[in-house]
């Protein structure tokens, strides 16, 4: 009889298991949570919600001229570029890499080689280090191109030597005094032998814009591909809030790199308008799109494991450790509470709605 017991709560622990299983490694599409129709208001809600704000948001710091409380000059914007640079962060590291993993190491993808290696950490690292690779050797470019050898003056090879000698000194002074004022919102330029802080600026605001392209259209296709309301309802509020605080802070870098006005309104375009062109695809390839097909999963991850290398680095490399950093910021403590709190409550905010998202 026992023996029997034992049997039976054997075979239905198994069965438990087994189906378990089988329920994790479903690759089926999930049934609709509810009505289609229901679920396009609310995608047409996100998309004109998540254009405006984002529209709003990296217009922000040009709107600093007729409003000079929103300047960037203004030790305002530290405080609100730390909150954005933290939305930002949190983005990488809370919603958009867990996502990675979360596809990358899916029951519906063969276990090689996706099982065998961590794919989300090693993209992700690449992803980063590439960034540094590309910023530094586009400094360098930038570097080469603004140098300007001194003309070449008669006179004794131990004049030549004590000019290069004095062009040396000249070069290393100004470029210690560049790293003193890293970060400072005015343009530092140090001459010959460093990159200015405009020329910095630049590189800076098209790796990010990147970075955001990339992840933005994976999530305004799941958005758009998406067919229940319970998911879609609260990505409006998270997408939002998300949009437009990144927004900032891109509108940010953009302003302090003094591009031209036509480079400027393009690169706020294509930030304004990346995740509602994302909705559109994805409302567009509903019916075709399986979010849970091999080749979906291993694109959303590949590239949401890129895009979380890139937005973190540029979070905590290019946005927040210049402004930290700035004299003008360690020389006031108000203003440096003030922007470490900011920063704490923009990564809190996004990780608590990543979460409830």
């Amino acid at each position: 009889m026992e023996l029997q017991k034992l049997v039976f709560v054997a075979f239905l622990l198994s069965t438990l298991i087994t189906t378990q299983v089988l329920a994790d490694c479903t690759c089926e599409q999930e049934e609709d949570e509810g009505k289609k129709s229901e679920a396009q208001r609310y995608k047409l809600i996100a998309l004109a919600s998540i254009l405006i704000f984002g529209a709003i948001g990296v217009c922000i710091p040009f709107i600093g001229k007729i409003f000079p409380a929103l300047s960037p000059e203004r030790d305002g914007f530290f405080v609100i570029k730390a909150f954005a640079a933290g939305v930002i962060l949190a983005t990488g590291f809370i919603h958009v890499l867990p996502d990675a993993f979360e596809s990358l190491t899916s029951p519906c993808l063969k276990e090689h080689p996706w099982g065998d290696f961590p794919f989300t950490g090693f993209v992700a690292m690449v992803a980063t280090i590439l960034t540094l690779l590309f910023e530094t050797s586009s400094a360098a470019y930038q570097q080469r191109s603004q140098y300007k050898p001194p003309p070449k003056v008669a006179g004794s090879n131990g004049d030549e030597e004590n000019n290069r000698q004095h062009v040396g000194q000249v070069a290393a002074h100004t470029h210690a005094s560049h790293g003193h004022a890293h970060g400072s919102m005015t343009q530092v330029d140090d001459g010959s032998s460093g990159l200015s802080q405009v020329d910095r600026y630049r590189i800076v605001s098209k790796v990010l814009e990147l970075g955001i392209i990339v992840h933005s259209v994976i999530i305004g296709l799941s958005v758009g591909a998406s067919e229940s309301p319970k998911t879609i309802k609260p990505l409006v509020i998270a997408l939002t809030f998300h949009q437009f605080f990144e927004g900032i802070g891109l509108g940010g870098c953009i302003f302090q790199a003094e591009f031209k006005s036509f480079a400027a309104i393009l690169m706020g375009t294509m930030f304004s308008l990346t995740t509602p062109i994302g909705i559109v695809i994805g409302i567009i390839v509903t019916n075709s799109y399986k979010e849970n097909s091999p080749t979906a999963l291993i694109v959303e991850g590949v590239l949401n494991s890129a895009s979380a290398g890139i937005l973190i680095y540029m979070a905590l490399v290019d946005l927040l450790s210049p402004d930290f950093m700035n004299p003008r910021m360690q020389k006031n403590r108000m203003l440096q509470f003030c922007s470490n709190v900011s920063l704490l409550l923009g990564a809190g905010c996004m990780s608590l709605l990543a979460k409830w998202a």
